[in-house]
């Protein structure tokens, strides 16, 4: 069995410098991720922001610290370390664009967009929710991948940035505004990484991009998209359309909170639940249901201790690092271990919503790609009330499974079996 990726983001300015990270392995380790994914390591241009990308070759000042180490031994050293302990390194890939003071912009002003001023051109996003709404990034410079003479040399140097990587133990990317890339550009970089190392990972950033531009990745060779699980409403048909639409592009990775979004703690404050204990449950729910739902999932650091202060690409600094509201490593731990254990939940077979008990709970049937294996997750949407439900409407196939959520006994599972269901519950029953 292929096990889907488990990931950590390690946000690298909270972390400390490269010779802290060190000290977050056997945590990250002992939860059962097998990535860690980093955030744009590299040297930043004028605004600071880690994803505005002045020097490739060039580590940013905060995470290098006092050590003397050339970039490529202390990379190294790191990634030697994380594989020690059964984790792989995966890297923030940032190829649409960089600051505009880069080395690149200066180097090779022609391999850029530029506005009919002359001056250069920065990339834009349309909110997929409601395009009128749009940002703009003042501070990057769009590379510009147009068929012409200069895009061979853009992705030669880029392709060989990629092996370089590679060769210093980084076995993943995460490729950022993967939308706004033509996938024959990725096609290339992907066959560079594949080149270097067969096994390297590529997963699309693709959550602010439009349903066709998330389409237009079909066929790059990703390995993984994202999904937008997190904000689901347990109602409504649209995730479960994405999730069948996208299958078949590359499976996905679901997430309770990202450094692109709020803290989960932060959002539920402004929604008036402020108990400790009552964060922790929500939080232990958050992260059940995406590690069942789909065949990736990952948090940022400090998700484990309900940390609220948002991650920033520009501001956020290791002395950010917050008192824990509680500690989760325990629980995810299990979880991860159970994910881990169940071959269905680590790929992207047919899965579809089915509503019981007077649409009180909503029970997801997922099915393995191939052979008899089967999970279903079973969610209490109501975060104020208990309910207790018939689990029933399916197939007779769904036979010689057993309840896996972790703190629950490994009842056999039958169909139409009664499930007690506590306020935001989410279970799941498999056949392992």
């Amino acid at each position: 069995m292929s096990e889907g990726a488990r990931i950590y983001n390690l946000f690298p300015t909270l972390a400390g410098t490269i010779a802290d990270w060190v000290k977050h392995l056997d945590r990250v380790a002992g939860m059962g991720f097998n990535w860690i994914f980093l955030n744009p390591i590299t040297a930043p241009g004028f605004s600071g922001s880690l994803y505005a990308v002045k020097d490739y070759y060039s580590v940013n000042p905060l995470l290098r610290g006092t050590s003397q180490e050339s970039v490529d031994k202390l990379v190294r050293g790191f990634t030697s370390a994380a594989a020690d302990r059964g984790i792989s390194v995966m890297m923030d890939l940032v190829v649409n664009h960089t600051s505009k003071d880069s080395l690149l912009a200066e180097q090779h002003p022609d391999w850029f967009e530029h506005e009919p001023d002359g001056s250069l051109h920065s990339p834009f996003a349309l909110d997929p929710g409601d395009p009128s709404k749009k940002t703009v990034w003042a501070d990057l410079a769009e590379i510009s991948y147009h068929d012409r003479p200069q895009r061979a040399d853009i992705i030669a140097y880029f392709s060989k940035y990629v092996r370089e990587c590679v060769q210093l133990g980084v076995r993943g990317f995460r490729c950022d505004a993967a939308y706004m890339v033509p996938k024959d550009v990725w096609r290339e970089l992907i066959r560079a990484g594949r080149a270097a190392d067969g096994q390297v990972l590529f997963i699309a950033e693709n959550l602010g991009g439009m349903m066709e531009q998330v389409e237009a990745l079909r066929g790059s060779g990703f390995d993984y998209l994202f999904n937008s699980s997190k904000w689901w409403d347990f109602r409504a048909p649209w995730l479960l359309e994405q999730y069948e639409k996208f299958r078949s592009i590359a499976p996905s990775i679901a997430f309770p909170e990202t450094h692109d979004t709020e803290r989960l703690a932060a959002d539920l404050g402004r929604a008036g639940v402020n108990d400790p204990a009552q964060l922790d449950r929500r939080y232990r729910q958050a992260y059940l249901f995406a590690a069942a739902f789909s065949t990736g999932v990952m948090i940022p650091i400090g998700y484990e201790y309900g940390f609220r202060r948002r991650l920033h690409v520009v501001d956020t600094r290791a002395e950010h690092w917050e008192k824990p509201a509680f500690d989760l490593t325990r629980f995810i731990g299990e979880v991860n271990r159970m994910k881990a254990s169940v071959p269905v939940l680590n790929e992207e077979g047919p899965q579809q919503a089915r509503f019981i008990g007077d649409g009180r709970a909503v029970c997801l049937v997922r099915r393995a790609m191939r052979g008899p294996g089967w999970a279903v997750t079973v969610v209490n949407p109501d975060q104020h009330n208990g309910v207790r439900v018939r689990v029933d409407g399916f197939g007779g196939d769904f036979q010689g499974g057993r309840e896996l959520t972790p703190g629950r006994q490994a009842t056999p599972f039958q169909r139409g079996m009664e499930v007690s269901l506590d306020p935001g519950d989410v279970r799941v029953f498999a056949r392992a």
